[in-house]
């Protein structure tokens, strides 16, 4: 598939991450995360850094779950490859720090990591859809 497809791939699967993700965040999970990291959040988000953060994940979910499901034209692989990344890349960031962090509760990780999955499979299944749909 030609770059130019995975350019207009990624540019449309941004604000689908973006929308599902700061709906999370902002919203749902929002006193859930101010209950039990209110003392160790920062004031004000570093949006430099969340938007790096969220341009390279994006990235990693086209590239390890969504790029292999069209290729074999299975939104079953996107699905489960989406949740997969989410696990692996959530349980990588909770399990650090609750190696590092003196009081990072089990709850948060167990959640964040569920939530993770969810994500990635939605955006992986979502930005599937939208690759079908540009081929």
């Amino acid at each position: 598939m030609p770059t130019s497809f995975f350019i207009k791939l990624y540019v449309i699967t941004v604000p689908i991450f973006f929308a599902i993700d700061l709906l999370w965040l902002g919203v749902v999970a929002k006193p859930l995360y101010r209950k039990h990291l209110g003392e160790i959040l920062a004031p004000k988000v570093n949006w430099k850094a969340a938007a790096a953060f969220y341009l390279v994940y994006i990235a990693g979910i086209l590239i390890f779950a969504v790029a292999p499901a069209l290729e074999k034209e299975s939104a079953g692989r996107a699905l489960l490859w989406g949740l997969l990344f989410g696990f692996f890349t959530y349980a990588t960031y909770d399990l650090t720090n609750m190696a590092t962090l003196p009081r990072w509760p089990l709850a948060i990780a167990l959640v964040d990591i569920a939530w993770g999955m969810v994500l990635c499979a939605s955006v992986a299944a979502l930005s599937y859809r939208v690759g079908r749909w540009l081929l």
